[in-house]
């Protein structure tokens, strides 16, 4: 999983959580609507500016929405695993830790 895709994913999930419209999101945060589209479906990669901008609108910080793209990574890596077989781990593959 690439980073743009799961912060696409977060981003995208925090909108309908909270009832928001893409034009909703984009006349707040002041960024076009294709562009926030392709932000969430992973094809583009936003610069901290715009993260910063569209977290201010989500009512989110920073420290938020990365904890919730690196819940987003270990999520798709338990399903890898589960559909890959636990054996296709490698032996030598760090574990990681995630505190709260």
């Amino acid at each position: 999983m690439l980073m743009r895709h799961a912060i696409g994913s977060v981003l995208r999930r925090l909108r309908t959580e909270r009832g928001a419209t893409l034009r909703e999101l984009s006349e707040s945060s002041r960024i076009s609507i294709p562009y926030l589209s392709e932000i969430e479906r992973g094809r583009k990669e936003a610069s901290s500016e715009i993260l910063a901008a569209l977290c201010r609108v989500l009512d989110v910080t920073e420290r938020e929405l990365l904890a919730q793209v690196v819940m987003e990574f270990a999520e798709a890596e338990v399903v890898s695993l589960v559909r890959d077989g636990a054996d296709a781990r490698p032996a030598d593959a760090p574990t990681v830790l995630l505190a709260a």
